[in-house]
């Protein structure tokens, strides 16, 4: 059985930082492209980040409105993917999705992660 887990979601101040971690199981992460979407309540799914498979090169892309902040990576040993997201800011509250594969709205993902960023 496949399963994503995320963690690492948390009340921070503006300009703070966080890391999101997301635990794969029931697959080998570093065969996949993954990804990092986000969800406020009421709306819809917002896409953050991708991370392309190993046999691809691995490479990062990312949404323009976290361009810059935030920083997707993944540890294949650990079979786990990350989100550094640094200079938070108010827009970025939301729940926080790890997802396998290029993002279609579809995708099998974890539970979510709270972020909020506030004063």
């Amino acid at each position: 059985q496949v399963q994503l887990v995320e963690s690492g979601g948390a009340l921070v101040q503006p300009g703070g930082s966080l890391r999101l971690s997301c635990v794969a199981s029931g697959l080998d992460m570093s065969n996949f492209a993954m990804t990092w979407v986000r969800q406020v309540p009421g709306k819809e799914f917002e896409w953050v980040s991708s991370i392309n498979s190993q046999a691809v090169g691995g490479q990062p892309s990312y949404g323009h409105s976290v361009r810059g902040r935030f920083t997707i990576s993944r540890d294949n040993a650990k079979n786990t993917l990350y989100l550094q997201m640094n200079n938070l800011k108010g827009e970025d509250t939301a729940v926080y999705y790890c997802a396998k594969g290029a993002w279609y709205g579809g995708n099998l993902r974890g539970q979510g992660t709270q972020v909020t960023v506030s004063s």
